[in-house]
This record gives C-alpha cells, structure tokens and sequence, in this order.
C-alpha cells in the first residue's frame, strides 16, 4: 500500500484558486482537480461521513451536525462518537485488504471511539463545578499528554468563536491549523500511518464571517497555501503521497431565514419561561425547525400538520424547495434521524435557529459560544457584540473571574443574524464553488466531477 496524507481544507472551491494560492495551485498544476458535487445536505459532519463510508446519509445516517432524538425529546449537535457512523469506515475496508495497514485521524469529526489507530480531536473537560477546561481528547489516551508536551496546548479558542480565524495576543489568525498540521507531522514521525487523516479549518473562518468575495479573504488564502506548502515539503521527503479535499465551497448570503419565529406565530411551538427568559421545549412542540447552515429539518409532532406545514414554508422569502418523505428518498435523506421535512434555502440566504421575539427575552446561551445547547448552528458566534461598550475589556474581567473560580457567563456574542456573509450547505449553482479534490495521481482522476460517495473509493484507490 502506498502511504498517504488527506488534507481537508475546509472550504475550498476551485473559485479560491489562483495568485494567492501558489502552492496549491502548483499541485494541481502537477496532478489534477476533480469537483466534488457536494454531498447533501453540504455540512461538516455529513460530507465527512459520505467520504468516509461511501454511503448516502440514508446508509451512514448523519443527516447533517444534528438533528432531534425523538426518544429522548433533545436536539443533539455535534455529537463525537465515531459509533454514531454507520457503515465500515474507510480504514477498516483498507485493513481488511492490507494486514498491517494503520490509520490517524486528526481533528475529523466523529473521532472518539473510532477504529483508527490515533486520534485527536477537541474537547473540554467539565468538571463539577461548573468550569469549562478547554483540552483534546486523544487515542491512545497517552498521545495527549505527549504531544501536548512537544507541541504546547492546543489553541483551542481559535477553534471556534470570535478568536477564531483573527490575531488576539494569545496567537496568530492561523495558529488552529498550524497547530494540527504540526500534530500530522508529529504523528508521522513517531507512527508512519499508512493512511493520516488532517482537518485544517482556517480558511472556514472568515469565507463565514465575510463571505467569498471580502478583500480579508486573500489574505486567509496565503496563510493557508503556506500551512499546505510546509506540510507537502515535508511529507514528499518521507515519500507519503498528499491528496487535498474539501467538504463543501461557501456562498456568498445576504439574508436569514427565522423559521422559528414563523412556527411560534402559528403557535406551533412550545415556549416555556425559565428565569424570565424564553426557552424552546422541542418534546412539547408541535412544529420546530433545527437549522444547520442553508438546510433546515424540521420536525413536525402531529402528522395532520405535515401539509400545513409545507405550505407555509413553500411560500417564505428565502426558501427554494421543501423535500417530503418522497423527495428525501430520492435525495438519499431518509434517514430516522431526519426532520420530517427538509427545507433548503434559496443561494442567498440561510436558516437561523432564533425563535424569541424580542432579544431581552433570548436565553442567556444565545449570547455565548455554545454549540450544543443551541437548537441549530449558529455561525454569529464568529462575532464579538460590537453594542457592547469596552467589549475586550468585558472578556478579559469574565477571563479574570474564570481564573479566580468565579461563576461567569461569556456574554459577548451578538444577536444580529445579517452580520454573517457566508454559509453552504445547498449544492452552490456555480460549479466553481463546489468542494474538490486535487492529487498528484492524474492517472487516477478519470472524471472530471465526482460524486461525494465516490470520494470513498477514490481514496481507496490512493492507497492501494
């Protein structure tokens, strides 16, 4: 077997391509591109998932980064077992083919308890108190400490949030994907796997934030070539082939979709007051839509509403299609998991997951970085609350009060969905904008556009 590194640079469409890219576009030059027509819907955890297992979210059943448990009444986001992927994974087929064949997977989603032979990926620790420490979790459990030791402690608030993708005096811009391309070389070094999986996420930061066309995003292109550029030298002197992907192209938007506030105008949702705020009680509602980028699921608790339901999307500003249970059999969607409905948003705008009516009235995590107690992703968590007066020298007191282990709340982040520039998630009219793949393996690159499913068996074929 031919040992390869897959680096999935998130967000990158052939539209990025170009003066500010010299490496990128060097290799390309040298090998080939291959679009990927996007899997559906063109989120994180789904892409991944279809890559990875060759199956349609119908077979691996990530339906996109969450969906709702009807059993447990809960919306659940960015979940990490690897065990909620169904189907044999990408490294298990290989070892079946190759005794001896190993795997790392760094900072791909799904990544605890996985099958790989090493695997880091983000995650705090919660002790008792209430304290939030941020860490990685890591496979095996003495990777962690090691690699934390040669490498300093990950950064993680540039992970996610308003640090992330900017310069703060805790690091540079790109200092999250510096940081996982040199755990790829580390764990080269130490382990050689035939097969090392890298997640590098700076460019998703500010196409985000500003959208594909914004002057910074040159910018964020550069740093990235460079971060590639390093980690190719390195990896063609220890002769381990490189293969690029990204899991979905970002799209230029302009307009949120509250679909949320649509259902509690029909009374349809559930709102109980806790702590003189309003909170969405998604087991006592008959109608309530998770959004997740440009798709929405919604989950509709009375079956007699279904037709109602659809009615009433199909005619809101923003919304291209509304998908059935026939149309998500067609598009590989019927899942359990899966809204009763699916809604995708027109090329411009995007779903929120907003349900209160006036701000005064939103829960206290709405103004925070909180990504699972959200019902729905929320990318205004790339933005500090610029309303807020001597807004750096509030997060630096909650910083104090969390050193001195004081209870605090991280109360920084707006409540105005129009600041947000880009989002994916439907398959982009412009092919350019779509996510690809690109090799040194021209040989291998028979067509010009790729299903998603079929990434599967074209890494396959890298490291066979």
């Amino acid at each position: 077997m031919k040992r390869t590194v897959v680096i999935n640079l998130v967000g990158l469409s052939e539209s990025l391509l170009g003066p500010d890219t010299p490496r990128l576009t060097a290799f390309r030059e040298a090998g080939g591109l291959c679009r990927i027509k996007p899997a559906f819907p063109a989120v994180t955890c789904t892409a991944q998932a279809t890559y990875l297992t060759g199956l349609p979210p119908a077979g691996h059943g990530i339906v996109a980064n969450g969906w709702f448990n009807r059993e447990l009444a809960e919306v659940h986001f960015w979940k990490q077992s690897n065990r909620l992927v169904h189907g044999e994974k990408l490294w298990e087929s290989l070892k079946r083919l190759q005794p001896g064949f190993t795997c790392a997977q760094l900072f791909w989603w799904f990544n605890m308890y996985s099958t790989a032979d090493w695997s880091i990926t983000p995650r705090p620790l919660y002790p008792a108190d209430g304290r939030k420490v941020f860490d990685i979790y890591a496979w095996p459990y003495s990777v962690r400490a090691e690699i934390k030791r040669d490498l300093g402690e990950f950064p993680f608030p540039g992970f996610w949030g308003p640090a992330a993708g900017v310069d703060t005096p805790q690091g540079p811009a790109d200092a999250v994907s510096r940081w996982i391309a040199g755990a790829a070389r580390w764990i080269e070094d130490r382990f050689s796997p035939t097969l090392n999986l890298v997640y590098l996420p700076h460019l998703d930061y500010n196409l985000q934030r500003f959208g594909p066309h914004h002057p910074a995003i040159a910018n964020d292109l550069r740093q990235i070539d460079l971060i590639f550029g390093d980690a190719l030298d390195f990896f063609q002197r220890r002769s381990v082939q490189v293969v690029v992907l990204s899991e979905y192209g970002i799209s230029a938007v302009h307009f949120p979709i509250h679909l949320n506030r649509l259902f509690r105008q029909q009374g349809w949702l559930a709102i109980k007051e806790e702590l003189g705020r309003d909170l969405l009680d998604c087991g006592a509602s008959r109608v309530f839509a998770i959004a997740d980028h440009q798709i929405a699921q919604v989950y509709c608790r009375d079956p007699e509403l279904l037709t109602a339901v659809r009615m009433l999307l199909e005619k809101q500003p923003g919304v291209d299609e509304v998908l059935g249970a026939e149309e998500k059999l067609a598009r590989g969607l019927d899942h359990p998991r899966a809204g009763d409905l699916i809604v995708i948003a027109n090329e411009g705008s995007w779903f929120t997951y907003y349900y209160w009516q006036e701000n005064a009235r939103a829960p206290d995590f709405a103004r925070t970085v909180d990504i699972h107690r959200k019902p729905g992703y929320d990318p205004v968590e790339l933005f500090l609350d610029s309303s807020v007066p001597f807004i750096k020298a509030k997060i630096a007191w909650r910083l104090t009060q969390k050193r001195l282990g004081l209870r605090m709340l991280m109360d920084v982040i707006p409540l105005d969905a129009q600041l947000v520039r880009g989002s994916h998630g439907r398959c982009p009219a412009d092919p350019r904008e779509w996510p690809v793949l690109l090799s040194s393996r021209r040989e291998l690159l028979s067509k010009p556009v790729l299903e998603a499913g079929e990434v599967f068996e074209l890494l396959q074929s890298h490291v066979r």
